[in-house]
């Protein structure tokens, strides 16, 4: 499983599809941060914080992460290395986790320089330091857990298509329905006293709470939940080639 993972990180460190994402994703949030006008430009609002991150990045991988796990699955099928890879010493949830934390670790390595912003800020307040640290934190794993969750879709979108295409916009479909979708459900007050458990069903309201710098298990335990259930329907199609 090690060697199958480091051969999945080094083929998108070695494309150029990595260093986009990894690009596209800081230039977005440096632009919004420090360039455009706005509510959203931390010279402009006069506060020491980096929301703006927090608040744009759930958007920003909603299109990133999909490009990064297109190829997980599609890409095997159309080349035919499908068999091949199944064939290998390796359990089917051994070769998703593969190429899962793959993914991850690519999204890790692309939320590293935004600690650059961080610190930029923690010395543009006044005094130095005036930011809430408990919240940031808080909300790095929030965003750490929301784009693992994110990953898993994807690789999930890729194992039942072999088109890349086809595969980021289910994807892109997926994340965005599960992110806001539910939310938006919970608004039309259609099912009573549910709304509430609808409303939670959706990414946003555990990404929003952790983001308050506030762990709560049952926020670490939904992420988990729907990493896992991604990960088994995804063993689920990978095995039905064998029935």
């Amino acid at each position: 499983m090690r060697s199958l993972l480091k051969k999945e990180i080094q083929s998108f460190l070695g494309s150029l599809i990595g260093y986009i994402v990894i690009v596209v994703f800081l230039t977005t949030i440096g632009l919004l941060m420090w360039i455009f006008p706005g509510n959203n430009n931390v010279l402009d609002s006069g506060y020491a914080s980096i929301d703006t991150l927090f608040a744009v990045a759930p958007w920003v991988f909603m299109f990133l992460i999909p490009a990064i796990t297109m190829r997980s699955f599609a890409d095997e099928k159309k080349a035919g290395t499908i068999e091949f890879l199944l064939t290998r010493p390796l359990t089917d949830v051994q070769i998703i986790l593969s190429k899962y934390f793959s993914g991850v670790i690519l999204v890790a390595i692309a939320l590293l320089p935004t600690l650059v912003y961080f610190g930029t800020v923690y010395f543009l307040g006044s005094p130095i330091g005036n930011i809430d640290l408990g919240a940031m934190w808080g909300s790095y794993i929030g965003l750490l857990f929301l784009a693992s969750g994110f990953v898993s879709i994807g690789i999930f979108a890729s194992s039942i298509t072999e088109n890349q295409i086809i595969s980021f916009i289910v994807a892109i479909f997926l994340c965005f329905f599960i992110y806001i979708g539910f939310d938006f459900i919970s608004s039309l007050a259609l099912f009573g006293p549910i709304d509430l458990l609808i409303l939670k069903l959706g990414i946003s309201e555990h990404y929003n709470s952790m983001s308050r710098g506030v762990i709560d298990t049952r926020d670490v335990v939904y992420f988990l939940s729907i990493i896992t259930l991604f990960i088994l329907i995804t063993k689920t199609v990978l095995s039905s080639r064998k029935w």
